[in-house]
């Protein structure tokens, strides 16, 4: 992980609600006093039950939450893309991260201390409303991940992800962007299921599958599954 301080916000093409709140209360976005910091694929950028002390911003990059299981077993309950809070599920007086996060990629995240984010929390009303709007997200894509795991059988699941991807990138066919292990971790079964049932739906003539490239060729098909689970 590489460090940046000092750094300012002018810079960012991606302005977060916070320095939103700050130029809009008349203040300057000095006040933020941001750390950016630049972490390399499969690096670490929280730990799950390490102690929260800042609101992380994601603004470069992609990178998976999930929880820590029993023997590696790992569930990752989504994907993020920039521009994506990290972390506030545990903003709101959670003092430890119920979950981990590591990079897919490359990507680069802004630091901002949390006292100073929850006393401006408290002050400023448009960003209170923002932050709890995007906390909602957080807690609906976790309960979603929930009634997945627990009701959709495997065929229900992978193609559930499937589309999930699919929405994140904006399209029909796109690079994974993941291991088969992780794909399986996204979807709550083992590296080889996963490998066993993409071939499924490859030979149905469902999705087309090269290497990490997922085309999917019947998206009605795929969404039926999905639905039927």
């Amino acid at each position: 992980m590489k460090l940046t301080r000092n750094i300012s916000c002018k810079s960012c093409l991606l302005k977060c609600d916070i320095h939103t709140a700050i130029v809009k209360s008349g203040k300057e976005d000095s006040e933020i006093n941001p750390i950016l910091a630049t972490f390399k694929k499969h690096q670490t950028v929280c730990k799950q039950n390490s102690e929260v002390t800042h609101l992380l911003f994601l603004t470069k990059g992609s990178a998976k939450l999930y929880i820590d299981g029993i023997n590696n077993r790992n569930i990752i309950f989504n994907i993020l893309k920039p521009p994506a809070y990290i972390g506030l599920v545990s903003f709101f007086d959670i003092p430890n991260y119920t979950y981990s996060v590591s990079a897919l990629e490359e990507s680069e995240v802004c630091f901002i201390e949390l006292d100073f984010v929850k006393k401006l929390y408290i002050e400023n009303h448009e960003l209170l409303l923002s932050l709890n709007k995007d906390f909602g997200k957080s807690v609906s894509a976790i309960m979603k991940k929930i009634v997945s795991l627990s009701q959709k059988q495997v065929r229900g699941r992978i193609a559930e992800n499937l589309i999930y991807l699919s929405e994140l990138h904006n399209k029909n066919k796109f690079n994974l962007g993941l291991s088969r292990k992780e794909f399986g971790e996204l979807s709550g079964i083992s590296e080889e299921n996963t490998v066993r049932h993409l071939s499924e739906f490859s030979k149905e003539n469902t999705i087309l599958v090269r290497g990490k490239e997922v085309d999917i060729l019947d998206m009605n098909l795929l969404k039926k599954i999905s639905d039927l689970g």
